[in-house]
């Protein structure tokens, strides 16, 4: 039984929520499953040591319409390229009717899909149910990222036992959605003075400047950047760490699933969808905000307490 499982969504965050049905499927067939997602999911660094993952294909679509398997052209292409691998079963974490086609086009005999045309929905209760009819099976929505025991001894050796190890995502899709960088510096400065603390900075090449000015800042010599760093090799890291503290970013789910404790905050996206999956997130909003209203353009950034991320933060590592 060859069985391909397409995610279409963007972002580490998304690719890592969907891991849990993926494995579900994978357990349910006895046999690893391949999967069709976006580059930008960063799967093959994500998933590089996860026994149920047997390949990864990537799927080359764009915003402008201009990726391989945009258009007319790219819908045959991908059919055709899927149609190689003789798939026997697809499972369509989408109600896109372009996915439909193209399995079948691709020869898979048995679909399962999202209810055609589907577009808001709640990413982990739509999976979640989606999976559980199919499967008929209980699935938990905590996701496991897999990594290599010897990766992750490797990097605890090397780590001091007499420091706390915090991985700080400042990092975000968008500058609403991100606590300014001063408050991240502060809450470092404040936390260091309590716990002795090395920060480690869960950013990339386009934050540059917000790394700079950390590694600038007076407690720059505590911090270490992932700016030059693969996806894959930060994972044993953040695996030995501690504790996670920062925005809601693809760094927060990363964190989650290597069983780490999160702080995560929200000013400027569904907590609902990204924040009440895992037991291993704890949920900070806007002062004035509950849980149900911290969505899409609540703009929260301003609102959110530092004595709430601090105090939460020096309980935690306690």
């Amino acid at each position: 039984m060859k069985v391909l499982v397409i995610q279409p969504k963007i972002g580490m965050g998304d690719m890592v929520i969907y891991l849990p049905y993926i494995h579900a499927i994978s357990k349910k067939y006895q046999t690893p499953v391949s999967i069709l997602v976006k580059d930008n999911s960063r799967a093959k660094h994500l998933l590089v040591d996860d026994k149920h993952i047997d390949e990864i294909i990537i799927l080359d679509r764009s915003k402008n319409n201009k990726g391989s398997h945009d258009g007319l052209s790219g819908f045959l292409k991908l059919s055709k390229e899927l149609k190689q691998h003789h798939f026997d079963k697809v499972f369509i974490y989408n109600g896109s009717l372009r996915y439909l086609l193209i399995s079948k086009l691709a020869g898979i005999k048995s679909i399962s899909q999202y209810p055609l045309f589907r577009k808001k929905d709640n990413i982990v209760t739509s999976a979640k149910i989606f999976t559980e009819n199919e499967l008929s099976n209980i699935v938990s929505t905590q996701p496991e990222l897999q990594i290599n025991n010897e990766k992750i001894m490797m990097v605890k050796s090397n780590l001091s036992k007499n420091t706390k190890h915090i991985c700080l995502g400042i990092s975000a899709s968008g500058p609403t959605k991100r606590w300014h960088i001063k408050n991240f510096i502060k809450l470092c400065v404040q936390i260091n003075e309590k716990k002795p603390s090395k920060f480690y900075l869960a950013a990339g090449l386009n934050d540059q400047d917000l790394i700079q000015e950390v590694l600038n800042s007076k407690i720059g010599k505590n911090c270490i950047s992932f700016k030059d760093l693969k996806i894959n090799e930060t994972l044993p890291i953040i695996k030995n760490c501690d504790l996670y503290i920062g925005n809601d970013t693809g760094w927060l789910h990363i964190a989650s699933a290597l069983g780490i404790k999160c702080i995560a905050l929200f000013m400027d996206s569904p907590v609902q969808a990204y924040g009440k999956y895992s037991n291993n997130i704890h949920v900070i909003i806007p002062e004035g905000e509950t849980e149900e209203t911290t969505t899409h353009d609540t703009l929260g950034a301003e609102k959110i307490s530092f004595e709430k991320v601090f105090d939460k933060s020096i309980k935690l590592i306690n």
